[in-house]
């Protein structure tokens, strides 16, 4: 990368923890229990938006792994989940009615919280739908993970969104609160994935599965992406530009092999599509706070009522994260 390229990577890092200071203004704190953050604690750190039905699961799953300390940022629910979490003993909690879309789509409250209470800590970030896999998961809590990269010296984990749906409608099985949602979306797409370079940031882009297959197959270019950098070692000069897809300094994007090898990966199960999905995706589309004018959320409309059945032939059902790297959609690279 050129000089110029360079300046221009590091006036875009430092423009994202302007806005960063600049939004967390509009953020209120319902719970702050950071005081309980201690030195090699894993932290989390998510927004969500009315995802009550959804956080019992959440909270024990990631507990499970090994999770610390969660540091949630609520963007105006009236289901409960505010208040839920306000009770729950490892989880601070901010609230905000701003707009999520000027906050560039959460990210900027992200990047406060980051910035302020992330440094120093491996930090996982992800939604309320997503559920992280890595290698040897069923067996090995997420320390053991972030201790190897430690060794490796091992800045950043990449992962890759796997959307799950059920086999059937999508709106056949009502999903209750504390379940496995992956118990109702418990399928796949093994292939069907595109992936590119993106030549600015370094990172890989990945676009396909259902939704590219379903929702965008007449333009799957516009499909969302899938390729994801959940889990860093957190510095207070680092910022997440888009979502967790793509960080700066743009090394920390490099979490490929570029000379025919394989470095380790991981997979987030993407439980997105539950009986929940249709209402949740009209309040979005009335919103509009949405990448590229909710493009997404209109392609959902567009389709929902004629396909609400994401299942087909190729469809496999998932069975562990063996299974995923033995399809390719992840790695354990040298980590034995």
């Amino acid at each position: 990368m050129g000089l110029w390229s360079s300046y221009r990577m590091r006036l875009r890092r430092k423009r994202a923890k302007v806005r960063a200071f600049r939004k967390h203004f509009s953020m209120k704190t319902v719970a702050d229990r950071t005081e309980l953050i201690r030195p090699g604690h894993v932290l989390l750190f998510s927004t969500f938006r009315d995802e009550y039905v959804r956080l019992p699961y959440f909270l024990k799953y990631y507990r499970d792994l090994g999770i610390s300390h969660f540091l949630m940022v609520d963007n105006g629910s009236t289901d409960g989940g505010r208040e839920y979490l306000a009770e729950q003993p490892d989880v601070s909690l901010w609230s905000t009615t701003a707009s999520y879309k000027r906050a560039r789509f959460g990210v900027d409250w992200l990047n406060w919280l980051l910035q302020k209470y992330g440094h120093g800590h491996w930090t996982l970030v992800v939604d309320p739908d997503e559920f992280f896999v890595y290698p040897f998961c069923d067996t090995r809590p997420i320390r053991a993970l972030t201790d190897w990269l430690e060794v490796s010296q091992v800045k950043s984990f990449g992962a890759m969104l796997l959307d799950m749906y059920p086999k059937g409608r999508i709106d056949a099985v009502p999903y209750r609160a504390g379940q496995d949602p992956i118990e109702i979306a418990s399928w796949f797409d093994p292939g069907n994935y595109m992936i590119s370079k993106n030549h600015t940031y370094g990172n890989l882009w990945i676009q396909g599965g259902p939704r590219a297959r379903v929702f965008f197959s007449n333009q799957p270019k516009r499909a969302p992406a899938l390729n994801k950098i959940p889990l860093v070692k957190w510095q207070r000069r680092y910022a997440y530009v888009s979502s967790s897809h793509m960080l700066l300094p743009r090394g920390l994007n490099l979490t490929y092999d570029e000379w025919g090898g394989e470095r380790a990966s991981g997979v987030l199960l993407h439980a997105k599509f539950l009986d929940t999905f249709a209402s949740k995706a009209a309040e979005e589309l009335t919103r509009g706070q949405h990448y590229a004018g909710s493009v997404e959320y209109k392609a959902y409309a567009e389709n929902f009522e004629e396909t609400p059945d994401l299942w087909c032939k190729w469809s496999e059902k998932y069975i562990n994260w063996r299974q995923l790297e033995i399809l390719g959609l992840m790695s354990k690279g040298n980590w034995a």
